[in-house]
């Protein structure tokens, strides 16, 4: 980037060194990044808890079980155009600023739950309520697709040298955020209404508050500063630099496609425990286990409390030990708890247990996550680092994140046994620990 236009545009460029900013300016910026970014996954993953239900009233189909894999694999269905979203709007991100493409990502995100919120049921309109439900978690996901890159990049350029890992981490203390409303909000929900109010009419609650986020997360990231400097003028520098920024799809793919590769592998195993441990594991204890709901959703509730906490803890171990030293190991521990794990809940499917299982496995997903998603920006300049995370998370998520949840219940039905989602999660681990040695440490080095 030229000098003229770094200093023309970033009214404190110190912002994005993580130098002398006040300590209250970076909270404040902490604080509203992870909140806008927290509503956002709040209408995203509200789809999960409820799962059960919108596969009886949207996928009419024979079985319990193919019911839930149709309603689980229409939550992955989002997952598909996240690679769209990341660089569609990871570029724009790269071109127009991080808080433009926040902000555009807001707005989609609420149309999606305006649209899921009131979509009719199959009885009402036939194939078309399906079609409405797909319709609007493809528009999620193309819309959290750009959040993830825009937002990630953004906390990271907050942050200095020995504090990314720490700054970075609050990416992922909003998915925890917004998972632990949303799984209070389903506990809620499920004990106040009776199950036909709640199959009526009860959880379309979630999705009209989700609705209402988008202009709330809008006005709390406006007076955010921009870290992307920006050309202030049209003479023919800033003309020629401007060209410049707004190819960051053909950069990425041009000079950095050894990074993508590496950073989409090591992001399966992350990707596949967070949705499991987080979001699955309450729908299994419903179907699998035979717990009620409103007990249930606990889980989600637990395991997301455990990674809200543990998670600037493992972002500030990243920064003093290394990305890829706190990355394995957690990594290998996760590998080896997950099979006990699920045998331990089925031996004894009480909810103390389960709640006990997934506080643990809730803290190695913590230590294993947050390294994974501090590390992927890392790899790329600052001119297409929003495009490069969102191209490289989104790949990554979306298979193995996105339809984990179907992948984990298509293997019980093809199985018959109940233990084999655990195999899916370690099947991931292995492979997203190959790339890590080829992966460069990035833990208090400079990344411009």
């Amino acid at each position: 980037m030229m000098t003229s236009a770094a200093s023309a545009t970033t009214p404190d460029d110190s912002v994005s060194r993580g130098a002398a900013q006040p300590r209250a300016s970076h909270a404040k910026a902490i604080a509203a990044i992870t909140l806008g970014n927290g509503l956002e996954f709040f209408d995203f993953t509200i789809y999960s808890f409820f799962a059960t239900i919108i596969g009886k009233l949207y996928f009419p189909v024979e079985g319990q079980l193919a019911q839930l894999m149709l309603a689980v694999g229409t939550f992955g269905v989002g997952f598909i155009m996240r690679p769209v979203g990341g660089v569609v709007l990871g570029a724009y991100a790269d071109r127009a600023g991080r808080k433009a493409a926040m902000s555009l990502t807001l707005w989609l995100m609420t149309l999606g739950s305006a649209m899921i919120a009131f979509a009719p049921t199959y009885a009402s309109i036939g194939l078309a309520a399906p079609a409405l439900v797909i319709l609007a978690r493809l528009i999620q996901g193309f819309a959290l697709g750009g959040e993830i890159g825009a937002s990630t990049s953004l906390l990271m350029e907050y942050g200095s040298d020995r504090t990314r890992g720490f700054y970075g981490s609050w990416q992922f203390v909003s998915q925890g955020l917004n998972t632990v409303v949303g799984s209070l909000l389903g506990v809620a929900l499920a004990a106040m209404l009776s199950p036909h109010a709640l199959e009526s009419w009860g959880w379309r609650v979630p999705f009209v508050i989700g609705m209402a986020m988008g202009p709330i997360g809008v006005y709390i990231r406006r007076h955010l500063d921009e870290t992307l400097p920006l050309p202030a003028s049209s003479d023919d520098a800033s003309v020629r630099e401007a060209a410049a920024v707004a190819k960051p799809v053909r950069e990425i793919f041009g000079t950095h496609l050894g990074s993508i590769a590496k950073g989409v592998v090591t992001t399966i195993g992350g990707t596949a425990a967070n949705y499991i441990v987080l979001f699955y594991l309450s729908t299994y204890a419903i179907r699998i286990l035979h717990m009620p709901m409103s007990l249930a959703l606990w889980a989600s509730w637990t395991a997301a409390f455990v990674t809200v906490i543990c998670s600037p803890f493992a972002g500030t171990l990243s920064d003093r030990y290394g990305r890829k030293r706190v990355l394995w190991v957690s990594r290998v521990l996760l590998i080896l708890a997950v099979y006990p794990a699920f045998m331990v809940i089925n031996a004894v499917p009480t909810v103390p247990v389960l709640l006990a299982v997934v506080a643990v496995l809730g803290v190695l997903v913590a230590l294993t996550a947050v390294p994974n998603i501090v590390m992927l920006p890392e790899m790329f300049p600052r001119e297409i680092r929003a495009t490069g995370m969102s191209i490289v998370y989104c790949l990554g998520v979306s298979i193995f994140g996105g339809f984990a949840q179907f992948f984990a219940t298509w293997l019980i039905q093809l199985s018959g046994n109940s233990l084999a989602p655990a195999w899916y999660l370690i099947g991931c681990g292995v492979v997203s620990l190959l790339a890590l040695p080829f992966v460069k440490e990035t833990a208090g080095r400079p990344i411009d």
